[in-house]
């Protein structure tokens, strides 16, 4: 009970933060500097309270305490050796007055300075490679945030106080974590469109994670790889069904640099030590990663954009990814070009699952060709149609392929689950009912009337390889017949009652009177046309 209210809470300051800044810029703009200032007063008070069980083996009162603690041995003779150890422990060390608590303090006595704000973002970025141009997205000097110096430090320094409520002292990091992923959802929700870039809705994200992480949650050292990572929530999902969280490898690659930076915040908000993430600022498509020690991995999961353009250069006819197709993905249409990169770095014994168009399913020529190839191959052993209008940056429904290195059978797992969802506002929602539903049915893998229908590899050749879902789950439901007689009868039964009724009124018509001649000569005219 009490993490549900430490985690309202959370919540609560954090849309409070976005209030200060609703009124100067959209969501797609603000939410780059709340994000980020969250994510430094994370840091600043992670570190606090590190260095404050560094120096007295506890946790702090407060981070007040802390800071005080802190500051009171630099000033002695151990002051470097701290910084050192503290260096080797974060990653990063951040100076007393560059911290989020003294910021939060001078921001309440109306002499907090932008400069020292912008200093710690830089001292952060250079600390280690970790943390590269984090911060590069929060212009701490534009207009947006008002006219003129004064203004725009007002700005900063009020969104400072609202999120310094945030009690991350006595917030577990699960709780912040999620909370932070609330407010990624937010904002997709928000900028429409643009979330197309950085966020997969949560019951997507469930349904691909637990799908991929199927009969591998035993496993220490689980390796997950998303190339299309997006803000990281994907990826981060496998942490809630694993049994040994704390060892899995997450592995990422972001072509959008502020998105990319987002992931690279909500790994290290949710606790994910810089030891188990390799992530990279990247183009998926054009340079093959990961290239070094480890290229094949547990999971893959992707959520990649739909129908994109790429090059689809004669010379990746050679590519390890895509020669043993023999055609490469139309340059209009890319969908099958992220699939074969994600199937390419899976393990023999993996299983990946990606979200794409329904016409990667039977769309022909080039598509057609690499699709007969996967099913040959025992590669495609399901096919989930999901619901329409579910992403925020498209209405289209979408389906989610899963594949699998090497498996006896060719068999191919079809589940139309396009009418589990519950209407929305903006967007359909699948709830965690709808979730098991979809998931019961993988499990089971046998054909359920109007549900599921486990097609044998026979099946699909005579369809020409084609997967259009309808193909092979119908779900077509049968109208109720008429009963003509009953309804026949009911008609008469009403038109007497309409007669009675009818008759009652007349009789009421002429038992009125008037002395006013045209009133009556109206009345007369209305009997004699009921009477007909």
């Amino acid at each position: 009970m009490a993490e549900m209210e430490n985690s309202r809470d959370l919540n609560s300051v954090l849309w409070s933060g976005a209030d200060v800044l609703r009124s100067k810029m959209d969501a797609n703009e603000y939410k780059d500097y709340l994000l980020g200032i969250v994510f430094y007063k994370y840091l600043s008070d992670s570190f606090l309270i590190k260095v404050y069980d560094m120096i007295c083996d506890g946790k702090p009162e407060s981070l007040k305490e802390a800071l005080d603690a802190y500051v009171e041995v630099l000033n002695g003779e151990d002051g470097e050796a701290l910084k050192t150890e503290m260096k080797s422990v974060c990653h990063y060390v951040i100076e007393p007055e560059l911290t989020y608590t003294y910021f939060a303090d001078a921001a309440r006595n109306n002499s907090f300075s932008r400069e020292q704000l912008q200093k710690a973002f830089n001292n952060i970025e250079q600390s280690d490679e970790l943390f590269v141009d984090l911060f590069t997205d929060i212009d701490l000097y534009s207009n947006r945030l008002g006219v003129g110096d004064q203004k725009q430090s007002d700005t900063i320094a009020s969104l400072i106080k609202v999120i310094d409520n945030a009690d991350l002292l006595n917030s577990d990091v699960e709780i912040l974590g999620n909370a932070y992923e609330t407010l990624i959802g937010w904002f997709a929700s928000e900028t429409g469109k643009k979330a197309g870039e950085f966020y997969t809705p949560q019951a997507v994200s469930k349904i691909l994670t637990r799908i991929a992480i199927k009969g591998q949650e035993e496993k220490q050292g689980l390796s997950v790889y998303d190339p299309c990572m997006g803000s990281g929530s994907l990826l981060l999902n496998a942490k809630k069904y694993a049994k040994h969280p704390e060892y899995i490898k997450y592995y990422g690659q972001e072509l959008n640099t502020s998105t990319y930076n987002l992931a690279r915040m909500n790994m290290f908000l949710h606790g994910i030590v810089a030891e188990n993430q390799k992530l990279r600022n990247g183009d998926t498509l054009d340079g093959d990663w990961p290239t070094g020690e480890e290229t094949d991995f547990n999971m893959v999961l992707m959520n990649p954009p739909y129908s994109a353009k790429w090059s689809a250069a004669a010379g990746f006819l050679q590519d390890e990814r895509f020669s043993d197709y023999g055609v490469l993905a139309p340059k209009s249409k890319a969908d099958y070009a992220f699939l074969l990169h994600g199937l390419y770095h899976l393990k023999s014994n993996g299983t990946m699952a990606i979200v794409l168009p329904h016409g990667v399913l039977f769309r022909g020529a080039a598509e057609g060709k690499i699709r007969e190839k996967l099913l040959r191959s025992g590669n495609i052993y399901a096919v989930i149609g999901l619901p329409a209008n579910l992403f925020y940056n498209t209405s289209i429904p979408t389906c989610i392929i899963v594949l699998k290195k090497h498996r006896d059978g060719r068999d191919v797992l079809f589940i139309d689950a396009s009418k589990k969802f519950n209407k929305g506002k903006k967007q359909n929602e699948m709830t965690d009912e709808h979730i098991e539903e979809i998931i019961n049915l993988y499990s089971k893998r046998e054909t359920v009337e109007k549900e599921a229908f486990l097609a044998s590899f026979e099946d699909i050749e005579k369809n020409d390889f084609n997967l259009n879902i309808p193909r092979y789950v119908d779900n077509f439901e049968k109208e109720e017949e008429v009963d003509l007689p009953a309804l026949l009868g009911e008609m008469k039964k009403t038109d007497e009652e309409i007669d009675k009724v009818q008759g009652k009124f007349l009789s009421m018509l002429k038992e009125l009177t008037s002395d006013d001649a045209s009133i009556m000569a109206s009345l007369n005219d209305l009997i004699g046309k009921m009477e007909g």
